[in-house]
């Protein structure tokens, strides 16, 4: 992991550490915070999901509650994505709707479904994160509760979505980081 340290400290990421016991300015000690990610599986060095929305951007897609779901398919279609927001003003989160919900309500009520208001079909409760939360406690909320899409929330305001694509997509980089870090090293 200390090659994602060291790219967050150049770039002005900001990142969070917990102590190993080994001095982790020499060579073994960050050998060990890396052995002590890849045995204890809890991470040494925590990427935070704001690191995953400044690499991907913080547009939100979002539809005001009173669209037809028509209108969201649409959008749903025109964006390529799976998941909106639903939002009357683009800040505060009234709710998520998602292509599974739609897909489930047509099987339910039928095409009429479509002329309906999101507001009909979104999920209310909505889940959501920090930009300064950890990826790895998001990944397990996303895979324990099932959850494809977490809004990102700062100072009561939207300010992004992470989808379980991009969580996995920020693990296999770390992963390759790390790799080419290792093989790195050992080549010296």
């Amino acid at each position: 992991m200390f090659p994602v340290v060291i790219f967050q400290y150049l770039y002005g990421i900001p990142y969070r550490m917990q102590p190993t016991g080994v001095a982790s300015h020499t060579p073994m000690g960050l050998f060990a915070r890396v052995l002590a990610w890849n045995t204890e599986g809890e991470g040494v060095v925590h990427m935070l999901i704001g690191t995953i929305l400044r690499a991907k951007g913080a547009d939100v897609t979002t539809v005001a509650p009173g669209a037809t779901v028509r209108e969201l398919l649409a959008k749903l279609a025109r964006h390529n994505i799976g998941a909106v927001v639903v939002s009357s003003d683009d800040v505060t989160i009234q709710g998520i709707v998602s292509e599974r919900d739609v897909v489930r309500r047509l099987h339910d009520r039928g095409s009429e479904v479509l002329d309906e208001p999101v507001s009909a079909i979104m999920t209310t409760e909505v889940h959501t994160v920090t930009p300064a939360e950890n990826v790895d406690s998001l990944r397990r909320i996303m895979t324990t509760q099932r959850f494809r899409h977490m809004p990102v929330v700062e100072d009561g305001r939207l300010v992004g979505i992470v989808s379980i694509g991009d969580v996995v997509k920020s693990a296999i980089e770390e992963l390759e980081t790390e790799k080419a870090s290792l093989v790195d090293y050992l080549h010296r």
